[in-house]
């Protein structure tokens, strides 16, 4: 068993607080009100509307109704009227018994506010009950020899009655020999005496036999009435006397049965069976007593348990009578002590079981407690535990109110169970303890919350419609309907973003779906946001941004842009055949409309008239010399050239080229990177002495060779049309080609490829590298499908 200081560190009590509540009920006024017991049930009691100045609406509304201890319904109230009735008809003495006033205590409990309002019922006692002697028959045997004047005792009437109505004066029927007196004894009840008037004689008359009638006050008075049998015996001059008139003694209402009470003690000093003592209850009534004597030894012993909360007090009288018929009387006054043998009871007269979130101070019960016995035993406390959001409020009396300290958040907890303890003050410490369940109900006080503030989601292109791409998720920590969560697009920044034709979303789980074919070329990314709302009243929301990448996939096969395929008449390029082995041919340019490693072109020799006397450079497209030409090599060369990109599958596309050997031409190569590097290099004088004389004689001799190849030419007319590119009337565009890198070439060219001044001397230059004017890839698309862009992209 715990002790006080460790309670008290572990509860809040409330000790404290109400007994300055019940100090200052003390000097508030009570409602009295006081009828005649057994009054029909459905009764009139009183207005309490009118009463405690109340509106009849008023009781109804603030659900008004009537507490009384143990629940046990006495009385009803008409909500609608205000009226007071009479549940059924009530029985002073069941009710109160011995008790006076017998005042029934009950309370009114309105709630909106909570408020307790105490009355009390006092019940009048009617003249209901008849006394009533516990035996037929008194017998008395008096000795002849007695004298005038001496007083026998008689066994009083019983009457439930209180008051007036109870028993008031004793009459014996008319004779000549005795009278009867009535007393007052010391708990208020009347006994009566009998006195011998005239002397007796055995010889004359032996026995008589006499009616005791017991009269009540009431109106009309009520009467019970026993006979006294008188015997006459022979002459016992000295009737037994007790050592004590009066035996005051306590005895613990746990005693065991068969304890010993007391011993009681009479002496006779007459001799013989005269002498001899024999102990008993006076009244006799081992029905209604619980206790015994032994007729011998005088010790009164316990019969049966003994109640305190029952019976507090008994007035036992025993008599002492010896063997000649003379008696005496003593009183045993017993208090019966108080254990703690009643737990405290705790009586719930109102419950909430939910309480909606963030409400302030609500009175969730309102409860009374009670505890039977008396003194220190009966004191109580009450409290609950520690850590909850919940304390104990003295209202009234030994009324409480469960209220909540702080508004509650469901979110934190939904559901508090909650033991409420009431102890006693008692040795042992005796505790009730009542469990209840409050749950918090939900209110739409959190919005739903994405998982991530943006998603990004990828999708490949040329995806089929209606394909998932991708969920968002929001989770909304409310309950029930407030926790359900709608998805849908909000409308986009850009008005030109046609969001409804490209995305949809599922309004229940978030799911993410494009509605058409995506185009990397088209659309290579674009955000929008998504809402998600809940369903409560009012609805809460919250918004996620979304980012929608498309993937690129292999689905643009490479497009050449130089040498032209759709021409009329196939270009020929013209190679010298002193063309030394690296002397770049041409350069096939193409483009990819992809991106990334897509858009990565390679370049390789597919055919050739001559395998080994072309190559091609895989990274940027340039047709060179591989070796000397010979005169055995044919002058015409067909190179079939593919280009390739670097996607999954690859696609590739093929270019045909005429290349034309010829014997003569100004200029005869362009020297590739390596030869202008080396040129850049000092040389010594005698070097350049060689490399001048060379270079004249060298000069001479090509000029001889050109002026005859000119005159031939001028005799085919104008079969010298046939080796040159087909080009429109008047001067050649100055720039044939740009090609800028598109991801897939090291650097950028522009090339001069025919040049022609109209004199018709058929004479070609070939120039260097240039600058780049302009970069490809953004026009490959507008290049590819329209045939007059493309022509003046390569033209001008």
């Amino acid at each position: 068993m715990e002790t006080a200081p460790a309670k008290t560190l572990q509860k809040r009590q409330v000790l404290f607080l109400a007994i300055l509540f019940l100090l200052w009920e003390a000097g508030s006024e009570e409602i009295r009100y006081s009828m005649p017991e057994e009054t029909e049930s459905g009764s009139f009691v009183a207005n309490l509307a009118k009463d405690l100045g109340l509106r009849v609406g008023e009781l109804a509304t603030r659900g008004a109704r009537i507490h009384y201890k143990g629940n046990k319904q006495l009385l009803q109230l008409d909500i609608t009227t205000g009226n007071l009735l009479l549940y059924e008809k009530l029985d002073r003495e069941v009710l109160c018994r011995a008790t006076d006033p017998c005042i029934l205590h009950f309370q009114l409990l309105l709630e909106n506010p909570v408020q307790i309002i105490q009355a009390d019922l006092q019940l009048t006692d009617i003249n209901d009950h008849s006394p009533e002697f516990l035996e037929r028959e008194m017998l008395l045997k008096i000795p002849e020899s007695v004298q005038t004047g001496t007083v026998f005792p008689l066994k009083i009437a019983q009457d439930f009655d209180i008051g007036s109505n109870t028993v008031q004066n004793y009459t014996i029927s008319p004779n000549s020999h005795f009278h009867v007196v009535t007393h007052h004894r010391g708990d208020g009840k009347k006994y009566p005496e009998l006195v011998l008037d005239k002397a007796l004689d055995r010889e004359q008359q032996p026995e008589l036999s006499l009616t005791l009638t017991a009269l009540d006050g009431g109106a009309p008075p009520r009467s019970g009435a026993t006979t006294v049998r008188i015997e006459v015996v022979d002459i016992n001059d000295n009737a037994p006397e007790f050592l004590q008139s009066v035996y005051e003694v306590q005895i613990p209402e746990n005693s065991p049965l068969n304890s010993l009470v007391v011993a009681v003690s009479a002496r006779d000093l007459d001799a013989g069976t005269y002498g001899k003592v024999a102990y008993a209850l006076f009244q006799g009534d081992e029905v209604t007593q619980p206790f015994v004597i032994d007729e011998t030894t005088g010790e009164i012993s316990l019969k049966r348990a003994l109640d305190f909360e029952a019976t507090r007090f008994y007035n036992v009288e025993i008599a002492a009578t010896d063997g000649g018929g003379l008696s005496g009387k003593c009183t045993v006054a017993i208090e019966v002590v108080d254990v703690n043998d009643n737990a405290p009871e705790l009586t719930m007269s109102r419950l909430i079981s939910s309480i909606p979130e963030n409400s302030p101070e609500t009175v969730v019960a309102v409860f009374s407690v009670s505890d039977p016995d008396s003194g220190e035993n009966g004191k109580m406390v009450s409290s609950i535990h520690n850590g909850l959001p919940f304390f104990l409020k003295p209202t009234f009396k030994n009324f409480y109110t469960l209220v909540t300290e702080r508004p509650l958040d469901r979110e934190e907890r939904a559901e508090y169970n909650i033991t409420i303890t009431v102890t006693d003050m008692g040795t042992p410490r005796l505790k009730t303890e009542h469990n209840i369940t409050v749950l918090v109900s939900d209110v739409n006080d959190n919005a739903p919350a994405f998982t991530q503030t943006s998603y990004t989601l990828w999708v490949r292109e040329n995806n089929s419609p209606a394909l998932h791409i991708g969920s968002v998720s929001a989770t909304d920590s409310d309950a029930g309907a407030n926790a359900q969560v709608t998805y849908s697009l909000l409308p986009p920044p850009d008005p030109l973003l046609p969001l409804a034709s490209l995305v949809s979303i599922n309004p229940d789980n978030g799911h993410l779906f494009a509605l058409t074919s995506l185009d990397y070329e088209a659309l290579r990314a674009f955000e929008f946001r998504v809402g998600a709302t809940d369903r409560g009243s009012p609805a809460l929301s919250s918004q996620a941004l979304v980012r929608v990448l498309v993937a690129d996939a292999n689905d643009n096969a490479p497009f050449v842009l130089y040498p032209l395929q759709n021409a009329s008449a196939p270009c020929t390029e013209l190679v010298p055949r002193a063309a030394e082995p690296g002397y770049l041919v041409t350069k096939v340019v193409a483009v990819d409309g992809d991106a990334g490693q897509n858009a990565w072109l390679s370049y390789q020799l597919l055919k050739a008239t001559e395998p080994g006397l072309f190559g091609v450079w895989a990274h940027n497209g340039e047709v060179r010399t591989a070796r000397l030409l010979s005169e055995r090599d044919a002058p015409k060369q067909r190179l079939v050239v593919l280009v390739k990109d670097n996607g999954e599958p690859p696609l590739s596309a093929s270019v045909t080229l005429h290349v034309l050997l010829v014997d003569g031409f100004s200029q005869p190569y362009l020297p590739p990177p390596e030869a202008e590097a080396a040129a850049a290099a000092p040389a010594d004088p005698l070097t350049v002495y060689l490399v001048v004389a060379l270079a004249s004689v060298s000069s001479l001799f090509l000029f001889s060779v050109l002026v005859f190849v000119a005159v031939r030419l001028c005799r085919r007319g104008g079969a010298g049309s046939a080796g040159r590119c087909p080009v429109p009337e008047g001067h050649f565009p100055g720039h044939l080609v740009d090609v800028s890198g598109t991801g897939t070439l090291s650097q950028s060219y522009q090339y001069e490829v025919c040049l022609t001044g109209g004199t018709g001397t058929g004479e070609f230059k070939c120039l260097k590298p240039i600058l780049p004017t302009f970069p490809l890839q953004d026009t490959v698309r507008e290049i590819k499908e329209n045939p007059t862009v493309r022509n003046s992209f390569l033209f001008n």
